[in-house]
């Protein structure tokens, strides 16, 4: 059908905007006639309205009330209301986690458009009054849409849908903020920070602003990287999964489960996080329920399944939620190194990490509220299912969680599991309360056995004391003993160390207490039940040796952690080995055995070292958390290593022990140095430093002068390092020690005598360090020395020289397995190649070491690499690549306040800068560098900046240069 005619096409989009409602007469002639209405008003519409009808074929679809006309049809009927109706159930499925289906009907609701809204009408008031707002929807919609493709990982074709969208609506920030994410997520970050600055001018010529800080936000975080903006997983990847097993032969709870699977996974759309508090009491079954569920709703979550034991009844600390974080931040795929330290900025980067995800999250054993809500995810999407003792009233009434009281079994579902039937098994069914763990313990007690005998041998005690009063006096004493471990869970050698017993013996009691489901065991670990825990801390009181059990389970632990460092860092600077009983160490015998040691023990060690600092011996807190120190420092467990140096620090301080204290101050030094906080770090390190002098240990005061020096040169405080790395060498060498141990310092003093310019020193101290290194077979030392000659051949301007160096330092750093030493040389061998013009080696090379350090990476390389990288772009050609690659290299640095690197990164961008015409901004770089350089005394780098600003300064006086500004 066809309506010509201008008058009757108005009259019916008036009545079809408002389908099914009455639209007034005076409301009508406005549409039509505006301001100048004809003589004879109502007699002339009611003739539009009566040839309207004859064109619709059907007079019954327009109505006549007493003060109006209305259109009868079905709002569905009418594309705008289509539209806002799709749209509106596309936002649903959104918010609910439905993305593939968000996604199509968001294209359906898109597809109804074709043009402009309302342009063939001849109606200036009725386009004034509508077409602006559904123009609006209009974008919103266009916004929600590229959301949730975006979402998906559909970037890549969603880049030209964005570009005719900026194009054509210049003034929108969030298409350009989508843009600058779809491009940065197709590994096109130069055209990302393009589109910013593009954003950035045109706000700035048109309306006189800068851009919102939304957009200014994102603009840093592409710069540096940041691990949110990240595409999401491909729908391939299964994502992590930390379910325990699903326990074989679960029984019963058919009902249960199928309640639970709807209030967690709803099959229709949902706005807020379904949360589930499965609660009951003690052996009630709760874990292996919530397990059971996850595993069958598993296919509902395609990007993963999230558990963790809170602890929270356990006799043992409560899992921190620090801790849990970091680990499901880490699952996520965040790198180590860039998982923040505070808890509400984990607890942010987790929500934003699973917007858009798919993802069941298993929260078991929590004692309260305040346990679970940091770990809330804010999608829908993301279910949560939380175990707990207690009614968690206050997630109900304020998270909105649903809560499912768990009860004890059913007489079948418990004849079922204890695998019988008859009058007897209903007794014992009875007898054990129909409580899971209880009647898990009978079943295992009566075996193929007669049930009947069972019950006679119980009489008035449960099945728990008879399984215990019925072993052997010397698993009985193993089973109290266990009671002391301080950690979710123990191996053999910890319950031999516990009861004093050759391993092999432990391992044949233990056997004799899985089965009798006293402990539990699985992988070579063994763990108990809480309320197993609780029970062999009660029969633990009548035993007169749990007091020594306690501490030989924790001298367990430091003498594991010694021969575990002992084989990771022998060079790292340590409290002094104890010499103490004989221990049953592991069976450990290389670096990555120790490592995988100290990866399936890291909880227990944690938990070892508060539960020393809380009840003694307070020794062991500091003595354990001295042992990890390189451990943490390699994995980047960067919560773990705060929390047990300050456990640590506080125990020392209360004994008054000032190696304890100095050795945690070192500690808590070496973890800021690590996380670039290096005014934190100097701090306490000098602290250390104090308190060694004080009391004069004047070997370890030379130790930790040494680190001292080079995190001082790294904040660029020269003359402060020089100070430290030569007081250092001297006190060495005064004590008498061994001359291993001034590799570090001449390796210190070597790049400090480079970026000061004194490189003919440099070669000479590097040279003895690296003599001294081959000597005693100090491979890491070995290949600093050969890296940082190969440096100073390069500045001496002896390229081949310095090839032959880092050949042989890039051999031994691949032998063995290090990832930032790799990283490291790679990036100097680039320097190198830059020098002799080769710019595609170079660049190829810094790639290759990126690459290195995507997993394991220091930020302070990192820098060094970006600048290598777009040294390399700028002798290509690439000049807004390197442009952008200066930018990131400039804002890590200061970021981190790495200060040698802050100012290559500035002569950098200041040359680049001056290329692209631009030399009023290149003159304020290079004049910054310059300063920068002549403060902290980086003669080499002083140079190239002066060099710079000589360059800025002649294209300055040249009338041909002109600014893009």
């Amino acid at each position: 059908m066809s309506v010509r005619a201008g008058k009757h096409r108005a009259l019916l989009a008036a009545l079809s905007l408002r389908a099914g409602r009455v639209v007034s007469i005076g409301e009508l002639v406005s549409f039509l006639w505006g301001d100048d209405p004809p003589a004879r008003t109502r007699g002339t519409l009611q003739t539009y309205v009566m040839r309207l009808r004859q064109l619709l074929g059907d007079p019954s679809l327009i109505r006549t009330t007493s003060d109006g006309y209305r259109l009868v049809v079905p709002p569905e009927q009418v594309d705008v209301h289509r539209f806002t109706t799709t749209a509106g159930l596309a936002r649903q499925a959104a918010q609910s986690g439905h993305l593939a289906d968000a996604a199509e009907l968001y294209a359906q609701a898109l597809a109804l458009w074709r043009g402009t809204a309302l342009s063939d009408v001849p109606s200036d008031a009725l386009r004034d009054g509508t077409v602006p707002r559904l123009a609006e929807r209009l974008l919103v919609v266009h916004e929600e849409r590229n959301d949730v493709e975006l979402a998906l990982g559909n970037h890549e074709r969603l880049v030209p849908v964005l570009r005719s969208l900026t194009t054509d609506h210049p003034l929108r920030e969030r298409f350009w903020a989508q843009l600058m994410v779809a491009l940065y997520r197709g590994s096109r970050q130069a055209e990302a920070l393009e589109a910013f600055r593009r954003v950035d001018r045109m706000l700035g010529d048109q309306l006189g602003v800068e851009p919102g800080l939304a957009l200014r936000e994102l603009h840093q975080a592409i710069l540096v990287g940041d691990p949110s903006l990240a595409a999401p997983a491909e729908q391939t990847d299964p994502g992590p999964d930390q379910l325990p097993p699903d326990v074989p032969g679960f029984v019963g709870r058919t009902e249960l489960v199928d309640r639970i699977s709807r209030l967690i996974a709803p099959d229709g759309p949902r706005t807020a996080v379904p949360i589930v508090a499965l609660t009951g009491v003690p052996g009630v079954g709760k874990t292996a329920l919530a397990v059971h569920v996850a595993h069958r709703l598993r296919d509902r979550f395609p990007d993963g399944r999230l558990y963790v034991d809170l602890r929270g009844y356990a006799s043992g600390p409560a899992m921190p939620v620090v801790e849990v974080l970091t680990r499901f931040l880490r699952a996520l795929g965040v790198p180590p190194e860039q998982i923040p330290v505070d808890v509400d900025e984990q607890s942010t980067l987790f929500r934003s990490l699973l917007t858009g995800r798919r993802m069941l999250l298993v929260l078991d054993n929590a004692a309260a509220p305040d346990q679970v809500r940091p770990l809330l995810p804010g999608a829908a999407s993301c279910p949560v299912l939380v175990t707990s003792r207690d009614d968690l009233r206050g997630l109900i009434a304020v998270d909105g969680a649903r809560r499912v009281g768990l009860d004890v079994f059913e007489p079948h579902e418990s004849l079922t599991l204890l695998r019988r039937s008859g009058q007897p098994a209903e007794e014992l069914a009875r007898r054990c309360g129909h409580l899971p763990l209880t009647l898990d313990i009978a079943a295992a007690a009566v075996g193929g056995g007669s049930v009947s005998r069972y019950l006679e041998r119980l009489r008035d005690r449960g099945p728990l004391e008879l399984a215990h009063a019925t072993l052997p006096p010397a698993a009985r004493r193993l089973f109290a003993l266990l009671s002391v471990v301080p950690g979710p869970d123990f191996t053999t050698e910890a319950a031999a160390n516990a009861a004093d017993l050759p391993v092999h013996e432990a391992a044949a009691l233990l056997d004799q207490l899985t089965k009798a489901r006293l402990v539990r065991s699985g992988s070579g670990r063994y763990a108990f039940h809480d309320e197993l825990a609780r029970f062999a801390a009660e029969v633990a009181d009548v035993e007169p040796d749990v007091g020594a059990a306690r501490v030989r389970v924790l001298e367990f632990y430091v003498r594991a952690v010694d021969h575990c460092a002992e084989l990771l860092y022998p060079d790292l600077m340590r409290l002094p080995a104890t010499v103490g009983r004989a221990v049953r160490l592991p069976r450990v015998e290389t670096a990555a055995q120790a490592r995988a040691w100290l990866d399936a023990e890291r909880a227990n060690l944690t938990a070892a070292i508060r539960s020393a600092a809380e009840r003694g011996p307070a020794a062991v807190s500091w003595r354990l958390a001295d042992g990890l120190r390189g451990y943490l420092w390699i994995g980047k467990h960067v919560s773990e290593w705060l929390s047990t140096a300050r456990y640590g620090m506080d125990a020392a301080h209360e004994q008054r022990d000032v190696a304890g204290e100095a050795a945690m101050h070192q500690n808590l030094a070496t973890l800021h140095w690590r996380l670039g906080d290096f005014n934190t770090s100097i701090a306490h390190y000098t602290r250390a430093v104090d308190l060694h002098r004080t009391s004069g240990d004047l070997a370890s005061e030379a130790g930790v002068r040494s680190y001292l020096g080079v995190v001082r040169m790294e904040a660029g405080d020269m003359a402060g390092a020089r100070d430290d790395l030569e007081t250092c060498l001297a006190l060495k060498r005064e004590s008498g020690a061994p001359r291993s141990g001034e590799t570090g310092v001449l390796t210190g003093l070597g790049v400090l005598a480079i970026e000061t310019g004194e490189l003919a020193e440099a070669a000479d101290l590097l040279g003895e360090a690296l003599a001294i290194s081959v000597e005693h077979g100090m491979r890491a030392s070995e290949i600093s020395a050969l890296t940082l000659l190969g440096v100073a051949s390069q500045l001496m301007g002896e390229p081949r020289r310095a090839l032959t160096h880092l050949s042989e330092a890039l051999r031994l750093s691949a032998d063995m397995g290090c990832r930032e030493s790799t990283a490291r040389v790679l990036e100097t061998v680039a320097s190198v190649r830059l020098d002799l013009g080769e710019h595609a080696e170079a660049l190829a090379l810094a790639d290759q070491a990126l690459t290195e350090l995507r997993e394991d990476g220091d930020q302070r390389i990192t820098t060094n690499v970006l600048v290598v990288m777009a040294s390399a772009n700028r002798g290509l050609g690439s000049l807004r690549t390197a442009d952008e690659q200066f930018q990131q290299a400039l804002t890590k640095a200061r970021r981190i306040g790495y200060l040698p690197g802050e100012a290559r990164a500035l002569v950098g961008l200041a040359g680049v800068r001056r290329l692209l015409g631009e030399p009023t901004e290149a003159e304020t770089l290079a004049t910054e560098a310059v300063t920068l350089t002549a403060n902290l005394g980086l003669r080499v780098t002083e140079r190239s900046a002066r060099t710079e600003l000589a360059a800025v300064h002649a294209a300055l006086s040249d009338p041909t240069t002109r600014s893009e500004r």
